[in-house]
């Protein structure tokens, strides 16, 4: 496509249009093993500018590729043509009618916000897939999702109540029920239109013609899946439509929009979506976790879990377990699980007795145990409601996330991961995969849907290798040949897209799939319309992520990754896209996306562009690339993804990874050396005190000054305190010699900055009978760290190391008030030492606590009482720090700021402040800072009284609420020590 004619297209758009190489290469994967260069991407803002690119398309002989989320399984949102993302614009609720139960949306509408809009009206939209908090309702609708509750809820499809489209010659329709005579008189009058038929006059004889006909009737009853399958997803449903009236009597009015439903794109485009909804789920929430020896005792449990009548029946394997202990986040969630007698990870069933009352729920639950004890089936089974519930359906829904963090280049590969069949047939069925698996010498994964007939089944492959590849073939070869024994659905949920495609011949018969390859081109007739997905699909091995005989290339880095290298780190990330959920879904990952929400914002973004330009980059200095510079533009740092991410990606290594590598070939900015070397200018300013604060505490020179070292002038800067905390430490003799001992970390920040947190921090452990020691150390290196300087960084740590080594220990811990600075013994430093200094570090940051982590540790030892403290009622709302999050926790500070015994605690549900750090006074990212901040954090200040305190652990935190909210926020250390008696 020549660039003029982008040009000229891009110039009509109402939305974003995008031809360079960086946006494509972010568009050319979704959550598959897939991997095509698109030509452009738009991002559409009305359905005009849709309109727009379907005649675009037509004229210049491309696609359009429909997206939303991109978190595709088997390929559909990858091609050569142009991505259309509608996740940024589409996003409205346009109406809601309670009466009738239902409501109509646009296809960007993530599915769990519309279900927190929904709540208030007593409703609910049942469809739930793992990536609820991100799947948009278009992309459900194009999948035919379903979810974890479809025993109940069934899919997408049978939802749907009508949709508007645009048809591939641009023309508006709306397609919903209709009565079987009306459908007929429909036909006539499109049949005496003839030669002046429309497309839909077209699509609408071409649908009767097929499905009129007794031998395509018996064909598509004959050869299509199971009807006792609920979960059918094998090309276009046309076994629905001849189920419905006029074909079928007694069928329900016929409706094009369920046809519609798993088209996945390549039929129309979708503009509105109209969904049926049903009462909101039981109020009480019970799962009765059933841990099981194998996989087959599992699934003949979950034949007698179905007598119960549950709302879910999933499955969770012993390696989704094992990762799981890998992973912080997921550890916490695992807190159920009891090994078996041999010390093993068990198989759990999780089985939702959901009820109105909890005496229902645990009245069933002890029929359902006494039924599986007296079959055998099971050991342990444990009941749990409440927040409990919530962390198991975490757990279960980060199966796909967590087995990308497999280390290496073996991976949990989606290929054939979303077979159904009849849920009698279970058993036999995954018994004979699993003989299959065992004769190629291959393991598989199984998890999800035990309940509705669906394991997601994941055998462990290397894609990067040609045996990889002969492997990924064979394996869907052999296992669609076993679906079709048991006459089941090869695409349950996921949908065919390229991976699927070539096997739908197979799994309908050749007859149905002509029919198939008739109905794409007469509603498609220039093949504009997702191409290539479900019918006249490219080979299931082509275009593949990986290349066989693909080398991972070795890197000299900076930091250590354990058990893998840079590259292996990055490509951890399987496209799952958690990083796409927004302030409503609550967690921190990733800031800058719920700010713009943009692609390019993402983690998965930034792994995706260092793994792109890491294997196919052809300089000497692979990290030597602006694209990775422009997509990492906008990481804060916050760590959130090192938690949050289920693949454990680290971005925020991985960040400062690339710019110290970029930094060799490129030189170190001027402000990032300034900002690197903050403790030292601190320092030597902190000796005239009043001249820094007499031009940065002027709001017209600080706007001067702000601007010459390319800060925004509207940002504040942090005055310097009359005395450091180390020279008012040293000037004065300690209150008292206790046994109960710790070493304080005066971090740069409090030093120089927040002297007056770190007095009364000593004040305060010093009245609880502590004696306060601080150690020979440097500066913690947060800053250097923050802004890749990596060699400086580690002069850093490795004279911290070697200066607390011999000092630190379990019974006087390292104690730090400022939380990405004593964090970074905990996180950064292991990782980055010499490699004799490793074991040294490692011991330190076992002993590396938070202000936070120290006074909840000691009040459980009870060295700390709350009679200490005042019983005046007060609340605080307490904003956590982002690294605190990640590498530690909010637990400690909620149970410190709760000694009080009159103290009440309640957590801002915020994710990061926005300023990270130096981040937010950057002139180019103040505006994105700000933004962050008015997503949750700042409205919430405002709204709180003027005697609420407000707490923030974080200096920075801090410093952003001051300038977003102008309310003093208080470090816990401050607020415990108010609180003395």
């Amino acid at each position: 496509m020549r660039t003029e004619h982008f040009q000229h297209l891009a110039a009509q758009l109402n939305g974003d249009f995008y031809d360079d190489q960086t946006q494509r290469t972010l568009y050319a994967t979704d959550a598959s093993a897939y991997r095509e260069m698109p030509a452009a991407v738009a991002v559409p803002k009305t359905v005009d500018d849709l309109k727009t690119l379907i005649a675009f398309a037509r004229e210049h002989k491309t696609s359009l590729i429909p997206r939303t989320a991109g978190t595709s399984l088997a390929g559909q949102v990858v091609g050569s043509g142009i991505v259309v993302d509608v996740s940024k614009y589409f996003t409205k609720i346009l109406e809601i009618n309670p009466e009738e139960r239902w409501v109509r949306v646009q296809p960007g509408v993530v599915r769990d916000e519309l279900n927190q809009f929904l709540k208030p009206y007593g409703l609910y939209f049942g469809p739930e897939t793992s990536t609820a908090n991100r799947a948009m309702i278009g992309g459900m609708v194009g999948n035919n999702s379903c979810g974890s509750n479809s025993v109940v809820y069934r899919a997408t499809r049978e939802h749907t109540l009508s949709v508007k489209a645009l048809l591939a010659d641009g023309s508006e329709v709306e397609f919903g029920p209709t009565s079987g005579w009306d459908f007929t008189k429909q036909v006539s009058e499109a049949s005496r239109r003839n030669g002046s038929a429309t497309l839909a006059d077209r699509i609408l004889l071409k649908t009767n013609a097929i499905l009129a006909d007794p031998a395509n009737q018996e064909e598509i009853r004959r050869n299509f899946p199971k009807r006792t399958i609920e979960r059918r997803n094998t090309g276009y449903a046309l076994d629905a439509l001849l189920g419905m009236e006029p074909f079928t009597a007694g069928g329900e009015p016929f409706n094009m929009a369920k046809f519609i439903a798993g088209s996945e794109g390549t039929l129309c485009f979708l503009t509105e979506i109209k969904l049926n909804l049903v009462p909101l789920p039981p109020k009480e929430g019970g799962l009765v976790c059933v841990h099981c020896h194998s996989i087959d005792e599992s699934l003949r449990a979950t034949l007698v879990a179905l007598k119960y009548k549950p709302y879910a029946v999933e499955l969770i394997d012993d390696i989704i377990l094992e990762r799981a202990d890998t992973n912080a986040e997921q550890r916490k969630n695992s807190f159920f699980v009891q090994k078996t007698p041999t010390g093993h990870f068990p198989i759990i069933l999780v089985v939702d007795l959901s009820r109105d009352t909890r005496a229902e729920i645990e009245q069933l639950a002890a029929q359902m145990e006494a039924e599986m004890r007296e079959a055998e089936l099971g050991y342990h089974y444990p009941l749990l409601f409440g927040e409990d519930t919530k962390k198991i359906w975490t757990l279960r829904k980060a199966g796909l996330g967590l087995l990308g963090n497999l280390p290496g280049d073996e991976k949990a590969v989606a290929v054939i991961e979303d077979t159904a069949v009849d849920v009698q047939d279970l058993p036999d069925y995954i018994r004979e995969f699993n003989e299959i698996l065992r004769k190629h010498n291959m393991a598989s994964v199984h998890y999800a849907h035990a309940g509705s007939g669906e394991l997601h089944l994941r055998p462990i492959i290397n894609l990067k290798t040609e045996e990889g590849h002969r492997q990924y073939r064979l394996i869907a070869e052999e296992i669609a040949t076993l679906v079709k024994k048991y006459n089941g659905s090869l695409s349950g949920e996921h949908g065919d897209g390229r991976l699927r495609g070539e096997f739908i011949p197979q799994m309908v018969g050749p007859h149905n799939y002509e029919l198939m390859r008739q109905i794409k081109h007469t509603w498609d007739p220039d093949g504009i319309f997702n191409p290539g997905k479900i019918v006249e699909t490219p080979p299931m091995d082509t275009f593949l992520r990986y290349e066989a005989g693909q080398q991972t290339p070795e890197f000299q880095t900076y930091f250590r990754y354990k058990d893998q290298n840079v590259l292996q780190h990055a490509e951890q990330c399987n496209g799952s896209g958690d990083c796409r959920k927004t302030q409503l879904s609550g967690g921190t990952m990733c800031p800058s996306y719920m700010a713009t929400r943009n692609e390019k914002d993402t983690t998965r973004a930034r792994a995706n562009i260092l793994r792109e330009m890491l294997t196919r980059s052809p300089k000497e200095n692979r990290f030597d690339h602006e694209e990775i510079k422009e997509v990492y533009d906008l990481c804060l740092s916050c760590k959130g993804c090192k938690n949050e991410c289920p693949s454990n990606v680290d971005v925020a290594k991985l960040k400062a990874e690339f710019l110290q590598h970029y930094y060799d070939t490129n030189g170190v900015p001027i402000r990032s050396r300034l900002i690197a070397n903050f403790a030292r200018l601190s320092g030597l300013a902190s000796f005239i005190p009043w001249a820094w604060n007499g031009v940065l505490g002027t709001p017209s020179l600080r706007r001067i000054a702000n601007r010459t070292v390319g800060f925004h002038p509207d940002r504040t800067i942090p005055l310097l305190a009359s005395t450091t905390l180390h020279r008012w430490a040293r000037g004065r003799s300690q209150k008292n010699q206790s046994d109960k001992q710790l070493f304080l970390f005066c971090d740069e920040f409090t030093n120089y900055n927040d002297v007056e947190v770190g007095q009364k921090a000593i004040q305060l452990f010093e009245r609880l009978g502590y004696t306060v020691v601080i150690p020979k150390h440097g500066e913690s290196g947060r800053a250097a760290l923050s802004k890749g300087m990596l060699k400086y960084a580690k002069t850093l740590a490795e004279h911290n190391v070697r200066a607390l080594k011999d000092v630190v220990t379990a019974e006087i811990p390292l104690v730090g008030l400022e939380p990405s600075a004593i964090l970074t013994f905990r996180d950064e430093y292991p990782d980055l030492v010499d490699e004799s200094l490793v074991a040294d570090a490692k011991r330190i940051a076992e002993n590396a606590l938070t202000f936070e982590e120290f006074i909840a540790r000691e009040l459980e030892a009870g060295r700390i009482r709350p009679e200490q403290f005042t019983d005046e009622k007060r609340m605080i709302k307490l904003h956590g720090h982002c690294q605190q999050k990640a590498v530690s926790s909010l637990v400690p500070g909620k149970k410190a700021l709760s000694l009080p015994k009159n103290y009440s605690v309640q957590l801002i549900p915020s994710g990061c402040c926005g300023m990270a750090g130096s981040f937010g006074y950057e002139a180019e990212h103040y505006e994105v800072s700000m933004k962050i901040g008015e997503l949750v954090l700042f409205p919430t200040v405002r709204q709180q009284p003027d005697d609420i305190i407000i707490a923030a652990p974080g200096t920075s935190c801090r410093h952003q609420i001051k300038d977003g909210t102008n309310r003093k926020a208080k470090h816990p250390a401050e607020i415990l020590f108010e609180a003395l008696k």
